[in-house]
């Protein structure tokens, strides 16, 4: 339960760093990223599997790169449902969930006892 939270609020920062330093990403507060971050790892849980599922034929035909256009659509449906948070260019927003995912990564290698 630790490792949740601290994977939430670290993702949040993520979240809100990013927001500083990429143009076309605003996050209105700390606040807000948290609720993006809550609402970004209910959409990795639950809908991302989905995605990935009817998506597979054509991830297998681009090696795996359509994964990060999954990934994007997250972080986009993610600034849809959440008021404060906006991305308001389509490159700016894939680059912003390749720092996301990235930083999922890099993460998940510290706070996964696996």
């Amino acid at each position: 339960m630790l490792n949740l939270v601290l994977r939430l609020l670290l993702t949040a920062v993520v979240i809100f760093v990013g927001a500083t330093y990429i143009p076309g990403v605003e996050v209105k507060d700390f606040k807000t990223a948290l609720i993006a971050a809550v609402v970004l790892g209910l959409l990795n849980t639950f809908v991302k599997p989905i995605l990935k599922f009817f998506a597979f034929p054509i991830t297998i035909l681009t090696l795996g790169l359509f994964l990060l256009v999954i990934n994007a659509a997250m972080v986009f449906a993610t600034a849809y449902f959440i008021e404060g948070f906006a991305i308001n260019s389509m490159v700016m927003g894939f680059v912003f969930s390749l720092v996301i995912s990235f930083s999922s990564f890099v993460l998940s290698k510290f706070f996964d006892n696996d």
